[in-house]
This record gives C-alpha cells, sequence and structure tokens, in this order.
C-alpha cells in the first residue's frame, strides 16, 4: 500500500509540472507536454523525440488530443510492468485492441513505421509463415505468440538484410554493409565509440570482408550484453590485477550458466571491439567500458522508493528516530530562527512603520493640530526634531512580540489550513484559505494588542515634547514598564477589537494571496522550490492589498490606542471613533498612513525570509536536515533522478519496437495506402 501511494504520488508530481493546459476545470497534458515529461533531455540522443509519439498513442488511447491524469497514471503503470516493452509493442500493432493481431494488421504497422530507405522486408518468407500463417488463412497472434514472433524478427530481419546485400550469395557482405544492417537493429544500444569501429570487425580474421556468422555473432553478442556485463565484472573481481583474457572470460561464462553461453567467436568480438587500439588481449574495466553503452545502465529503483518516502515524510521518519526530545529541539531551533530573522524584519522598517502611527494619529485643522504634510514631511521633521534614535522609538517592545506573534500567527494558519485540506487531492477552498488566515490573525492579538498599545506610546512621545505650547509643562518621558503598570491588565487590551478588525482580515486576505501567488504566478511545486526572491516578491506583493483595505481598521485602533492630550477629541469605541473621525476629518482621514503600511508590510515580511532563508543555511541544526540521497547533495538531485527513472522507463518501453529498426516511428506515409 505505501509503495502504491509513493508511485501515485511520483505520477502527480511529474503530471503537475509539466501539465500546462486547462481542459473542463482540469490540468491536462498536451502532446510537447507529455513529450517532455517522458523524453531524456541529455542521453538516447540515437532516438528522436517523434517515436516517442508512439507513446503518447498509447496514452491517449481516446483521441482526445490531450492527456488527463487518469491517462497518465494507467500510462505510467504500463510502463512499470515487468513485459512493459512486449506490452507496448503489442498495443502499437494491435491497433484496433481487440487483443488480437492479424497478418494485415502486422503488416500495415510494420510498412508505415519504417523509413523508406529500409530494406523492405519479405512477408512472404517462410519464417512468418510459421507464425502468422498466410494472409488467407487469417491466423491472429495473441498477446503470448506475439512476444515470440517480436523475439525472433530481428533476427529475421538480419537474415534478410544480409541476404540483400549479399547478392551474389558468397556468404561474405563489405564492413559497409555490415554497419548499415547493425545500425538498424541495434543503433540504439551501442556506445558511440563501437559504432565508429564497426567496420574493423573484418580485420578480426583474414580477409576485407565480413561473414554470415561474424554478423550473427555480433548481433548475439549485443542482444546479451548484459550477460556480457555480468561475466566481466564477476571475472575482472576475481582477477588480483584487475585484468582478465578471454580464458578467464570463458571459464566465469561457465561458472555463470549451466550450459555453454557464448562461442569463442563471440568472444573473440567481444575482445576485439574492447581491445582495438590494445594487441595484448588482457583487458580491464575501463577497455570493455567501450562497448558498454553507459545510458542503458540500469536505474536504482531503491533510491526512488527512499525519495519517496522522504519526501512524504523525511521530518516525521528523523524525529521518530530521535524521539519527542528531538521534535522539541527542532521546534525550538524554527522558532529561534524566526525570532531572529523577524526582529531583523521588524528592525529594517521600524522608522516607516514610527511614521505610520505619527500619521494616523494627527488631528485635522478641526481640532487645531497638523504637525506634518505627507508621511516624508513626518519622517524629515522626527529626524530633525529627535535626532536618528527618535525614529526607532518603541522598537523594543516590537522586538519583544515579533517571536510569539509569527510563530503563533503562521502555526495556526498551518494548522488551520491542515484540516481543511482535502488529504487525496490536497486541494483547499478560498473560503476555507481565509477562514485559516482570519484564525491566524485573531490568535496573533493576544501578544500583538499589548505590545502595540506599548510600542504606540513610545512613538508618540517625541511628537508630544516637540508640540508643547509656550508655558505648558513638558509631559514626562515614561518607559515601557512604566506604561505597562499604568496600564494594566485591562489598559494592555485596550483597542483589542479594532485590533481584531484589522489583524483578522489582514491575515484572511494576506496568507490566500501569497498561498496563490508562490502556486499560481512562480509555479511551486514539490519538483519546483521557489528562489528567495520569487518569495521575497510573493511575500511583497501579497502584503499590498492586506496592508491598504486594512488600514481603516488600522487607523481606529490607534486613535483607540493613544492617550489623549488636553483638547483632543476622545472615543469610547469602535463605532464612537468611526463616526467622530467621519465627521470632523472625513472619509480620507480612515486611509491616513496607508501608503506606509504598504512601505512597512511589504519589505518587512521580504527581509523577515531573507534572513530567515541566510539563517537556515549557515546555522543548520546538525542531524535535523534533510536526508542527503545517495551520491547526491540535495533533494533536487534526487528528482532528477526520479525524471531520469521516468524518461528511463519510457525509452526502454520502446526496446522491442527499436528492435526492428532504430528508425521505427520516424516515417509516417504520406499517402493513405493499407488503411
Amino acid at each position: 500500500m505505501t509503495d502504491t501511494v509513493g508511485r501515485l504520488e511520483q505520477y502527480r508530481r511529474t503530471f503537475q509540472r509539466y501539465a500546462s493546459v486547462e481542459k473542463d476545470q482540469e490540468k491536462v497534458m498536451s502532446k510537447d507536454d507529455f513529450l517532455s515529461a517522458i523524453v531524456p533531455n541529455e542521453d538516447f540522443k540515437k532516438i528522436k523525440r517523434e517515436q516517442f509519439e508512439l507513446l503518447y498513442k498509447l496514452a491517449d488511447k481516446s483521441n482526445k488530443g490531450c492527456v488527463s491524469f487518469n491517462d497518465f497514471v494507467i500510462f505510467e503503470d504500463l510502463l512499470s510492468k515487468p513485459d512493459a516493452e512486449y506490452e507496448v509493442a503489442f498495443r502499437v500493432f494491435d491497433v484496433n485492441g481487440t487483443g488480437k493481431i492479424t497478418f494485415d494488421q502486422f503488416k500495415r504497422v510494420l510498412q508505415n513505421n519504417m523509413p523508406q530507405d529500409a530494406v523492405p522486408f519479405d512477408f512472404d518468407c517462410d519464417w512468418l509463415k510459421l507464425y502468422i500463417g498466410s494472409k488467407e488463412g487469417h491466423h491472429e497472434l495473441s498477446y503470448q505468440e506475439f512476444t515470440q514472433l517480436l523475439k525472433g524478427l530481428q533476427g529475421e530481419r538480419l537474415r534478410q538484410e544480409f541476404k540483400h546485400y549479399d547478392k551474389d550469395q558468397t556468404g561474405f557482405i563489405s564492413p559497409e554493409d555490415f554497419k548499415k544492417i547493425i545500425l538498424d537493429v541495434a543503433k540504439h544500444k551501442l556506445s558511440d565509440d563501437l559504432i565508429d569501429h564497426l567496420p574493423t570487425l573484418c580485420n578480426l580474421y583474414s580477409g576485407n570482408n565480413i561473414s554470415f556468422a561474424s554478423v550473427i555473432a555480433f548481433h548475439n553478442v549485443i542482444r546479451n550484453m548484459d550477460m556480457v556485463e555480468s561475466v566481466i565484472r564477476k571475472a575482472i573481481d576475481d582477477s588480483s590485477d584487475k585484468k582478465i583474457t578471454k580464458a578467464d572470460f570463458l571459464k566465469h561464462a561457465h561458472q555463470a550458466s549451466r550450459y555453454t553461453a557464448f562461442t569463442p567467436m563471440e568472444v573473440d568480438i567481444i575482445f576485439h571491439f574492447a581491445g582495438v587500439d590494445d594487441d595484448s588481449e588482457v583487458l580491464g574495466l575501463d577497455d570493455f567500458a567501450r562497448i558498454l553503452d553507459p545510458r542503458w545502465t540500469t536505474f536504482d529503483k531503491k533510491d526512488l522508493t527512499d525519495f519517496d518516502y522522504q519526501f512524504v515524510s523525511d521530518h516525521h521518519q528523523q524525529d521518530q528516530e530521535h524521539g519527542i526530545l528531538w521534535q522539541i529541539v527542532g521546534s525550538a531551533y524554527s522558532f529561534t530562527l524566526g525570532s531572529i530573522a523577524g526582529a531583523i524584519g521588524a528592525t529594517a522598517v521600524y522608522p516607516i512603520d514610527l511614521v505610520k502611527t505619527r500619521m494616523q494619529n494627527q488631528r485635522s485643522k478641526v481640532v487645531g493640530e497638523l504637525l506634518y504634510k505627507n508621511s516624508l514631511d513626518c519622517f524629515k521633521k522626527v529626524l530633525k526634531n529627535e535626532g536618528f534614535p527618535g525614529l526607532y522609538r518603541g522598537l523594543g517592545p516590537q522586538l519583544v512580540g515579533v517571536a510569539p506573534e509569527k510563530a503563533i500567527k503562521l502555526t495556526v494558519n498551518d494548522f488551520v489550513r491542515g484540516k481543511f485540506t482535502n488529504k487525496q487531492t490536497g486541494e483547499i477552498g478560498f473560503w476555507q484559505e481565509m477562514v485559516a488566515g482570519g484564525a491566524a490573525g485573531a490568535s496573533q492579538v493576544i501578544f500583538t494588542n499589548p505590545l502595540e498599545i506599548v510600542k504606540i506610546r513610545l512613538q508618540i512621545q517625541g511628537e508630544q515634547a516637540k508640540n508643547i505650547v509656550a508655558g505648558e509643562m513638558a509631559p514626562p518621558r515614561r518607559s515601557a514598564i512604566w506604561i505597562v503598570k499604568h496600564l494594566g491588565i485591562v489598559g494592555l487590551y485596550k483597542g483589542v477589537s479594532a485590533c481584531l478588525l484589522r489583524d483578522v482580515p489582514f491575515s484572511a486576505i494576506y496568507f490566500p494571496v501569497y498561498a496563490h501567488l508562490k502556486k499560481d504566478i512562480f509555479k511551486e511545486s514539490p519538483d519546483h522550490k521557489l528562489s528567495i526572491s520569487e518569495l521575497l516578491m510573493s511575500g511583497a506583493i501579497a502584503g499590498m492589498p492586506a496592508a491598504y483595505f486594512t488600514t481603516p481598521a488600522d487607523v481606529i485602533k490607534t486613535r483607540l490606542q493613544v492617550e489623549a492630550r488636553k483638547g483632543q477629541t476622545t472615543y469610547s469605541g469602535i463605532f464612537d471613533a468611526a463616526r467622530k473621525i467621519f465627521a470632523e476629518e472625513g472619509f480620507k482621514a480612515f486611509f491616513k498612513g496607508g501608503p506606509a503600511r504598504i512601505f512597512r508590510s511589504s519589505p518587512q515580511f521580504g527581509v523577515t525570509l531573507t534572513a530567515y532563508e541566510i539563517l537556515h543555511q549557515i546555522l543548520p541544526l546538525p542531524g535535523h536536515s534533510n536526508p542527503a540521497p545517495k551520491d547526491a547533495s540535495s533533494s533536487a538531485t534526487m528528482l532528477k533522478s526520479i525524471e531520469q527513472n521516468t524518461t528511463f522507463r519510457s525509452t526502454n518501453a520502446l526496446k522491442m519496437l527499436l528492435d526492428l529498426d532504430y528508425r521505427f516511428g520516424v516515417y509516417q506515409p504520406t499517402t493513405k495506402k493499407n488503411a
């Protein structure tokens, strides 16, 4: 069950990464999307991209012109079968989907997919009649019968091509014709070095031409290359100098099988091409590597299984290994780094926050006060009258509150989102995202309200000192501790309803917008981790509407929490404040400090995220990082391995068809013949 879930998750990640078309409110793959997902980017250059369209036709079995997720799962499940290459070949020839293949179907599919310059296949040969009968016989091949025919078909093509080039029936062909034959039926399996040296087979024995026996021997070596490699590795491992002779190879070949696996001619051919530049006939693994195409190396499925498990539950696995204490350490680690990053972000934008507070508290000419023309004027006057330290009045309480505020907000949002998220599809409704964000905003108020009221009163003190009327006593400068004692528990929560009115909609807007920016604009997915700049932009953009549209609530909160001076209007609650502000200062007053809120919230989140990423890099928690996959330094490497597995299997699925001709599927008939 776990293995099945792991495979489905792998299929889903691959599908989501490449599917780019929206159809009936569902993502689907176009032909180009599908080919991008299954065609290797670097290896197997001998196989053309259009040959993989044979697999697309199998995936789009309903001819819809696209591949749905269900189609993709069925296709991937087909490729995971142990006999996938035979199954794929059978489905290509079984054009009617009846589970049987007739003579006409076999002939039509083979002709329509062979290149025009290929040696014509003799469908009237005795060999084919033994399997499928004559055209008039109407013998239909089952899947099992077809696989047996397919296994021998390459040998029959080899025989027919040799006969085609040996027009005088001498039993020999030229090295150039030999190369043409071998490339036709095996080019996709040969290393580049072996292809370059194919004509040199004529030098193995006396004479300038190549016999039919040599062609068959060479073909047998290629067909049994896995066995060749296994024998070579075993023989070299047992050798003291890590080199072997033909006798060593034959000895280990006999030990590896009950019957003789290779003839002396086949062994001669193996050593000839491995030691084409070495006459010693004592060769090492590096020599034999010349005939072993590394692109056909078997993919380590264990790596994929391990990664699937790590991807879904890597942290959970680590936590269980280390116990509950380690979970606490990990949480404390994240909490600490989050606190430090939050403090850095808050400090960076604090002067903007101070200007915002001063602007929101400023009363209009109606009440006889207009200290600042705009935010820039406010900044200049604070700097002039109170100096640089004046820009950071009230920073202490702000820093104290950053840690619990950020921690509880993010935790509650993730918790509620997790409850609403569909466990099967991973989807969550937009209104559910807003509820999760709103709950996060409400939960933080328990920390933010007391700290903000202290911060605001400290921010206003410098303004009050510079705004005294002649003959009036300057108000005493109070510390944060004095303000806390003076207000008491009840006073610290003055304006809490306005704080809720601001923080709940802020988070309800912010978190869904942030999530959708990452997913829909920057295409975040399990196999596409966003860069720091993309995260910064997501956070900054999401903060803009959230900050501006909640400015009226922030203005009311500020007025309720600031200690009114003599002659200033006092407010008894949210509605009273809203009514009086509108009556005395007009609607525009509700958006005082709005731009400052945008300029503060956007960069604050960006700076906080940047600091958090950097802190994780320079201060990693030993033993609590994601497990590194084998021979890789990051999960990105393993994601590449997953893609390689998909492309490896799709390439393997074409093997039997490519054995018929390495160009199978490239040629498309221009006429509608044999239809």
